[in-house]
């Protein structure tokens, strides 16, 4: 898939999941060892309810939903999201949140641009893990940085999933919590009842290539804004082993890097709008503005488009091809360099030389 290091990646799978039984009541064992005797200790947390649109949620709201305390208890599901199969995801096998599906990220991206699949495999991908529009589906991943639990989460909310919601601080969070895992192979069960609506129900999250490329000429509100490291906006390195161009779209603003820890508080949580907004401020911009964020190829960019989403603001987008896509076409105009320093050399894909794959 689209891993960073296409090689080496594989080390932080996260793991999927999905829960319809209890849950268990934190103890001191670690969460790697497996369903103890508090298994048969139901455990009653509570927990505030959260708006539907409130997408990082904390983990004593998560076990509350599987305690049966929340109105979304009576039809979720819970994904540990990865980029790999379930047998290569140390993640998954070492232990996760009872009842957890593994959701390898390869099944909603293609390989051509590593965007998201075809209508018409997502809405099958739903069916094969009993997700309709109205299942509340609860995704999370290793920690609060790797980003393939929001990727997965975005993926359903453009399908049409009118609850999605992130563990915010991954599965990190909720050891430290207290909680236990299991260990074990879950599987989901199909549904046949349907989807309930079009796939994508909300094609207007995705901004296409073409789309983008108009707007930067034509439009001065419009702002596509990098969520990539000052290296790779900087075209230093393209930060893909896989990808040998390094720069940036022209007319491109950086926004801050979600790999280096920007987006997360101390706790591993993820941060208020208030912080991106002062990232988009440094760089002339603001929440006023048409925002499409992007990365390399799409994981990096869904955070802050999901921070927007649960803060009501229907500015933003997600320019889903990225770097990646932008750099197969040698005609596409590109800036090499960091334009608010004024050391920045405008030139075409094509001029690129190709020494700038990550090593």
């Amino acid at each position: 898939m689209k891993k960073r290091v296409l090689g080496t990646l594989l080390c932080f799978a996260m793991a999927a999941s999905l829960t319809a039984g209890c849950g268990e009541k934190p103890d001191s064992k670690p969460a790697d060892s497996g369903m103890t005797t508090a298994e048969e200790e139901k455990s009653d947390v509570k927990a505030d309810p959260v708006d539907k649109k409130k997408v990082y949620v904390s983990t004593d709201w998560v076990q509350s939903v599987i305690d049966g305390n929340q109105e979304e208890s009576s039809d979720y599901v819970i994904l540990e999201c990865a980029w790999g199969e379930e047998a290569d995801d140390p993640a998954y096998t070492e232990g996760h949140i009872k009842g957890a599906y593994h959701m390898n990220t390869d099944y909603i991206e293609s390989e051509e641009y590593w965007n998201i699949r075809t209508p018409e495999e997502i809405e099958k991908l739903m069916a094969d893990y009993g997700i309709t529009k109205d299942t509340t589906v609860i995704c999370y991943g290793a920690d609060g940085v790797n980003s393939a639990d929001d990727r997965v989460a975005f993926t359903l909310l453009w399908a049409g999933v009118e609850n999605v919601k992130c563990l915010d601080g991954g599965f990190e969070a909720w050891t430290k919590a207290g909680y236990t895992a299991e260990k074990g192979s879950n599987k989901p069960e199909a549904t046949d009842k349907g989807f309930g609506t079009t796939v994508p129900a909300h094609p207007e999250y995705v901004i296409s290539i073409a789309d983008v490329k108009e707007k930067l000429e034509n439009d001065s509100n419009f702002k596509l804004v990098s969520i990539r490291s000052i290296a790779e906006f900087s075209g230093e390195t393209s930060g893909y082993g896989y990808i040998d161009k390094a720069g940036e779209p022209k007319g491109a603003i950086w926004g801050h890097d979600t790999d280096d820890g920007s987006y997360n508080k101390e706790d591993g949580t993820t941060v208020g709008i208030d912080v991106l907004e002062g990232y988009l401020k440094e760089s002339g911009a603001s929440l006023d503005n048409e925002l499409a964020f992007y990365c390399g190829t799409g994981w990096r960019a869904t955070v802050p488009f999901l921070i927007c989403y649960e803060n009501g603001n229907t500015n933003a987008k997600l320019y889903d091809g990225g770097w990646f896509q932008w750099q197969m076409d040698d005609s596409l105009p590109v800036q090499v360099g960091d334009p608010e320093n004024g050391k920045c050399e405008y030139t075409t894909v094509g001029n690129l030389t190709k020494d700038k794959a990550k090593k």
